[in-house]
């Protein structure tokens, strides 16, 4: 795998005001994405984890410039996109493409299959009609479809043929990096199978990058190379896929893992429950932001925000822990 660098964070941050009337003063925010640094190889399947709401979502939705950050930079191939103007994000739409989550809202019922994915040709002035709806076509191939859903609606497929049509849409204009937000999580078991494996199969015939946002760790630990574990708008951990599912160093990562289903009961690890529920965004806990449900909190914890500190060949974890 090529190591390149194609995408940077540094020190992102997405903060929401929060407006609660007219006679409470002091500003609040929800700290979505507070000071989170990544990188993303190309070439590579970087997975972001977390629970619902920590911020991963919002994440993805900033490098893609859906989002205007609060502070931070974003890079793409060596340029700080958040700095372009509006004519060279149009520009970067050709570059980094999005699949979202749910299939049946994502796709306009009003359109046909053949003029969702046909949009972004038209939108970037590429190919004459006859072109266009030969490339279509082709999409439609390439994504385990038939030419002659062309012409049929949204309501006319089930809900696994909708995301083909959403990752054909994402892929018509030939981008370097998709984010697959949630891609699976709305389609049955066997349903989800065949959609990871076409998205695997695509990458290696069009040299794709994936950032692959999910709850779901056993569909990280199948696609990844690499993976962040979000909790509260930090990353935790960041390492390689087989080291961090092996040896995770985070106690919210090491609870995560241990609630994934293992079929050998000979290798089935104790489940670990957190106690207490995930504190609110708009007032997150000083120090460590995990300390009020960790088994191990120090004092420490609850005072001093910990670091990101390597702990192994690209391994790094935000735990004091790990310090010693």
């Amino acid at each position: 795998m090529n190591a390149e660098v194609l995408v940077q964070a540094k020190d992102l941050h997405k903060y929401y005001p929060v407006h609660e009337g007219f006679l409470f003063r002091r500003p609040r925010f929800v700290y979505a994405v507070d000071g989170v640094n990544l990188e993303i190889r190309r070439g590579e399947t970087f997975g972001l984890v977390g629970e619902s709401g920590c911020g991963k979502s919002t994440l993805g939705r900033l490098i893609l410039r859906l989002e205007e950050p609060t502070s931070g930079e974003i890079i793409f191939e060596g340029k700080r996109i958040n700095e372009c103007k509006k004519s060279e994000v149009r520009q970067l739409r050709r570059e980094m493409q999005i699949i979202f989550q749910d299939p049946y809202s994502s796709l306009n019922a009003r359109k046909t299959a053949g003029d969702t994915i046909l949009e972004p040709f038209i939108v970037h002035h590429l190919g004459d009609r006859g072109e266009r709806q030969q490339w279509v076509k082709k999409l439609l191939e390439v994504v385990g479809l038939h030419p002659e859903h062309y012409s049929r609606y949204p309501h006319e497929f089930s809900g696994g043929q909708r995301q083909r049509i959403g990752i054909a849409r994402a892929l018509a204009l030939n981008p370097k990096l998709i984010i697959a937000d949630e891609p699976v999580a709305s389609l049955d078991v066997s349903i989800q199978a065949q959609v990871i494996n076409l998205l695997k199969d695509l990458q290696d015939q069009y040299h794709l990058t994936y950032l692959f946002i999910s709850h779901d760790l056993g569909v990280i630990k199948h696609i990844t190379n690499r993976v962040g574990v979000m909790y509260l708008g930090k990353i935790v951990e960041l390492g390689e896929s087989k080291a961090l599912f092996r040896d995770p160093q985070h106690p919210y990562t090491e609870a995560l893992l241990s609630a994934i289903p293992v079929l050998d009961q000979t290798k089935k690890k104790k489940r670990i429950l957190l106690e207490g529920d995930v504190p609110s965004p708009i007032n997150p806990p000083p120090g460590c932001r995990f300390h009020t449900r960790c088994l191990y909190t120090m004092e420490a914890c609850k005072n001093v925000e910990p670091v990101l500190k390597e702990v192994g060949p690209s391994h790094w974890v935000a735990c004091y822990l790990r310090d010693g």
